[in-house]
This record gives structure tokens, sequence and C-alpha cells, in this order.
């Protein structure tokens, strides 16, 4: 640790202090449905991350242990529905996070656990080659982080590298690149039928391509790029991580303060080729440069370009740097605010080429600080609440990734 890191440390660990007493004091609300517990963005499962990182650094273990009861409590959501972030995959992802001296404790679960996510990566991947093969129109659940199979194979990667099940997701995940002719207008091959809230409007007649990690192709960006990054290959894998670094460069806008990327086109985006946005959104982990950045720095790194390398770490720190774009950051949340551009940037630093990464760290870590207050928080889920935060606030007390690696349910460690 840098001195000039010391004084954010200290406030982290005093913050963290406030953030897991809250996040342990609420319980669930009467009115969630019986599987709530088994999101990882806003139920127990989620929750539970916390206590089991502080586990791993000798803190209770009873505190996790009831989170993980809360979560198991009720019948497991294996069905299609789910995804790394809602069912078996999310109760999954966290029975892998647990310490090894408590592996014992839920073996067996694990064991079944592991049999459904793989079954499910099968038929989900399946139906979804099917629906690209017959020109039927997809969703986010077809392909995203959330609930789509590049969560489910961010998962797969972390547990199960050399099995059939993350290979499959990898496939279908190639062949999401390649463009689609729809009503005689060629789109990029994750286009949805809907809008980015899911739902059909006027400003996306006939849908939508998502360039976010959360929804959009920067998320297979990132799980394509960290497989490759670890040895896995499937046909077809390098030219599918070019392809989408060719359409962000397509769409990349240029700007003296640095390079940004629209959240989305439309069909008369894409008609015209050129956005409907005319300036930079907020540079957070789920729509923004700060992203995007991460995931296009892991591509060079894969491929073995240095320039493409370069490119995006330079990209990160601009953004990162631009008053404008830093004031459109205005919650400390992982989904969209400092905790999850901290979060980003410490792994981005860690492979960095770019020596002003290291440094930028320690000014996002004082803006964590300054923005995590406890009080403004409306719930005490991962993505948006308090855990996600806390969370955050722990890797930097301890100047450290996390010991869980709770962070690979956002693809950027």
């Amino acid at each position: 640790m840098t001195t000039a890191s010391i004084p954010s440390a200290v406030a982290a660990t005093c913050l963290l202090r406030q953030f897991t007493t809250l996040v342990h004091e609420t319980g669930p609300h009467l009115s969630e449905p019986v599987d709530a517990g088994q999101s990882l963005a806003v139920g127990a499962a989620g929750k539970a991350l916390l206590s089991v990182e502080r586990a791993w650094y000798g803190g209770p273990w009873r505190p996790a242990h009831r989170l993980i009861a809360r979560t198991v409590a009720g019948e497991i959501n294996a069905g299609d529905t789910g995804g790394l972030f809602l069912g078996a995959t999310a109760v999954a992802f966290l029975l892998s996070a647990i310490p090894r001296d408590k592996d014992h404790l839920y073996a067996h679960a694990r064991h079944t656990l592991h049999q459904q996510v793989t079954a499910l990566a099968h038929r989900r991947a399946d139906a979804a080659r099917l629906r690209l093969r017959t020109g039927a129109p997809l969703a986010f659940a077809d392909y995203d982080l959330f609930y789509g199979l590049t969560g489910i194979g961010a998962h797969l990667l972390r547990t199960d590298p050399g099995g059939s099940a993350l290979g499959h997701v990898l496939e279908y995940l190639v062949t999401l690149t390649r463009p689609r002719t729809l009503n005689d207008t060629e789109l990029p091959g994750w286009w949805v039928h809907h809008d980015p809230l899911r739902t059909h409007s006027d400003r996306f007649p006939g849908g939508h391509a998502n360039l976010g990690a959360a929804h959009g192709i920067t998320g297979p960006l990132l799980l394509l790029a960290k497989a490759l990054r670890t040895g896995i290959e499937v046909d077809g894998h390098r030219d599918a991580i070019h392809t989408i670094c060719d359409f962000l460069d397509t769409w990349r806008q240029g700007a003296p303060e640095g390079p940004w990327w629209p959240t989305c086109l439309s069909r008369d985006d894409v008609r015209r080729r050129r956005p409907g946005q005319d300036r930079p959104g907020r540079p957070s982990w789920c729509y923004g440069t700060t992203g995007i950045a991460r995931a296009g720095q892991l591509a060079g790194i894969a491929l073995g370009d240095t320039a493409l390398q370069a490119f995006y770490e330079d990209a990160l720190y601009r953004a990162l740097t631009d008053p404008l774009q830093l004031c459109a950051v205005v919650d400390a949340g992982l989904c969209h605010g400092w905790a999850g551009v901290y979060q980003t940037v410490l792994h981005a630093a860690e492979d960095a080429k770019d020596p002003r990464l290291p440094h930028l760290l320690h000014q996002l870590a004082g803006a964590l600080v300054t923005h995590a207050r406890p009080h403004t928080f409306k719930g005490t889920g991962l993505l948006d609440g308090a855990t996600g935060t806390a969370l955050a606030l722990s890797t930097l007390a301890r100047s450290q990734p996390p010991a869980t690696g709770w962070d690979a349910c956002l693809l950027i460690d």
C-alpha cells in the first residue's frame, strides 16, 4: 500500500463497519417472493458474499451461514428463467466463494447445483442457437450477464473451466457475434427485439443493439477475452473478439476529453451510421467507458495486441479524469456508481502497462469513501445497495483483490 492510499484505506475500514452492521441488521421483506433470497442482485445470495468475504479474513462464520440458509430456504430455481443473478447459478456462485475450511459443509449442495447449472447451460445454449438459426427475435436473457448465457459462462469459467458446458456457451457467443439480416437490414447478431427497459417504445422500433457490460455486447467480450486469456479457446473465438472490437471501434465517438461509446443503437442509428446519443453518458461499470474499457483492455491482453490494450487503458484514464463525466457518477453503488468504478479500475490497474492507472486508483479511492454514506442507500442488495459498496470498501480497506473473488460476477477480475 502506498502512502497516498493510507487515509482512504483507514476511512474505508471505518465505513465498512457501518455498512456491515446495516446489511446484517436488515432482514427480508415480507412481500418478497419465495426465491428472492436466491438473487445476487438484491437478495440474501448477494448479501451473503459480504459475510463470506469477512470470514476469509477471520470474521465469524455464523452470519454467513445464516444468510446461506436464507438463500436456500425455498425450492432452488433451476429453470430457464434463472441465470448468474438468480436461481441455481446464483447459489452455486455463492457456494464457490466459501473458505476452504468450510467447504465440507456444502460439498453435497455444490455438487447438486453444479449438475443443475451444467444442464441449464447446455439446454439454454441449444435453445439460443436454434433461435439464431431460425431468425427468431432475441432478448437480453439470451446472452446477457445478469440472466443470460454470458453470466452462466462467467460462473463456469470460475468453477469448471475445462467442462463441455463452458465450451458450449462460448461457441454460442461466437455465433452471436455474426451479423443477422432482419427485415432486409443487416444488424448486429445480438440485436434484441425490445428497448433497453425490456419494453417496446417509439424510440426503439424493432428493438436495439446494446453496448453495455450488463446487458450488451461488452459482457460477451469480457467472457470471451477472459477465457482466451486463461487458455480456453473454441472455433472462431479470436475472430469473435475481433468482430466485437471492430464494432466498438466503428461506434466509438471522438472528443477532446477522450473516446466514448453510446449505450445502445436504434434501427435509425444503424441506418444513418450515427448514434442518437450526442455526449458521453455516466462512466459506470454497467454502461459507459469504465466497463467497455476493461473489456477492451482484456481483449488486447488475450490477443497479445499491445496497441489495443494501450488504447483502452488510455480511454479508461481519460474518461475517469474528465470532470464532466465524473459529475455524472452520483452514487456509491456497484452497478452505476463509485464502487463499481473503483473495483473495475483496481483490476485494470493490476494488468495495466499504462503507469497512470495505479495513480488513478488512489483518486478513485478518495471518491468512493467520500460518496459512501450508509444512510443514503434505499436497499442492502449487491448491485445497487449497501452490500456492493461494502464489498468495494473491503477491497479498499485491505488494499488487495477480494479473497472470495466475488467480483467475478461482474467479469472484471
